[in-house]
């Protein structure tokens, strides 16, 4: 289930697009302007965004600008009335991933937004990294950015913290070395300097705001760090 967020004016559509995406099996918030939408993204994550242009208060157009510098990975397809080739490139060039022109046809919406999700998620394309656990509150870690969320609450992360756990939970199940956390935070902008040794300070933290995920970093004597399920 992706989590979906509609920023579109005619209410009409925009309940018609959420009814219709819900019933695929996604949860969708809607907004009627852009300044509801920016406010929204600012406080909560979401998989997808599908985004007019025409809107009020702020344009669909700044809304995609703004948003690309916050969220250069979150797939957002356009849904406008402005059908010239012009408006399409410009769309696009603004950061838009796919392009829709209305009146449309919802089958060939959702084909559309379900390729942008699917690829979202591959690495190369800066998606988001998740671990099962049997917890609820499933853990999502972005790979691009150092933020992550546990169910739907934020965690506060420090760059280093976002590197170590990115890294665990690619490698969930299997041993994560020392070696390759210290070579993993060089490839990283600093946030404060760290002396080898103080891995196991980073391990405590990242211990304690996983509480409650249903996930545990199991020290392995002599050989480093897993990620791995705890006990129901």
């Amino acid at each position: 289930m992706s989590s979906l967020l509609i920023i579109e004016d005619d209410e009409l559509l925009r309940d018609g697009l959420s009814a219709q995406l819900a019933q695929a099996g996604h949860l969708v918030t809607a907004a009627a302007d852009g300044e509801a939408g920016q406010r929204m993204l600012e406080t909560q994550r979401f998989d997808g965004v599908v985004l007019d242009l025409g809107l009020p208060k702020i344009s669909g157009m700044e809304l995609l600008h703004w948003l690309r510098r916050r969220l250069p990975a979150l797939p957002v397809l356009i849904l406008t009335a402005r059908d010239g080739v012009d408006d399409r490139v410009q769309g696009l060039n603004a950061g838009a991933d796919d392009y829709l022109t209305k009146p449309f046809d919802m089958a060939e919406l959702q084909a559309r937004l379900g390729a942008l999700l699917r690829r979202a998620r591959l690495p190369a394309f800066g998606g988001s990294l998740e671990v099962a656990s049997h917890s609820t509150r499933r853990l999502r870690v972005d790979a691009t950015l150092p933020q992550a969320w546990l169910g739907d609450e934020a965690l506060e992360l420090t760059q280093r913290e976002w590197a170590l756990l990115s890294l665990l939970v690619t490698h969930a199940g299997r041993v994560v070395s020392r070696e390759d956390v210290l070579e993993t935070w060089a490839t990283e902008p600093a946030d404060g300097g760290v002396a080898s040794n103080a891995l196991e300070v980073y391990i405590h933290r990242l211990r304690r705001k996983l509480v409650d995920s249903g996930l545990n970093i199991r020290n392995v004597r002599g050989l480093g760090y897993m990620l791995e399920t705890s006990a129901p």
